[in-house]
């Protein structure tokens, strides 16, 4: 199951692109995408994803959460087999869910994975 809110109406979250470039450590995938590592605790990640507006269709993999996932969209559009979620949006992923997102335009999104990823 899949819990979105648009919280773009009252959300006015601003950040450093200029210090994130210089704080933060960027893994590049060499697919219009970056992830950068903000935090971890045991199995819990806080991560960027940094996208470009012309990423590749396969950017990113089919994945699962085996302990969900809650991402803020910061700037651009997430899409998968389950909606789409504009900047502003909070997306909620039950432990489990399986999911391909993509996105349009240059994009940022903070995710939180409290079990990890599994490619599937």
């Amino acid at each position: 199951m899949v819990f979105t809110k648009d919280l773009s109406d009252w959300l006015n979250i601003t950040y450093d692109r200029e210090w994130l470039e210089e704080n933060v450590r960027w893994k590049d995938f060499g697919t219009g995408v970056r992830l950068g590592k903000l935090a971890r605790e045991g199995p819990t990640s806080l991560v960027l994803y940094d996208c470009e507006a012309e990423v590749e269709v396969d950017a990113f993999m089919p994945h699962m959460h085996p302990g969900g996932e809650v991402y803020l969209v910061l700037e651009g559009e997430v899409y998968d087999e389950d909606g789409t979620y504009p900047k502003g949006s909070i997306v909620w992923m039950n432990p489990g869910t399986q999911h391909t997102p993509k996105t349009r335009e240059n994009t940022l999104i903070l995710v939180l994975w409290p079990d990890g990823v599994k490619v599937i």
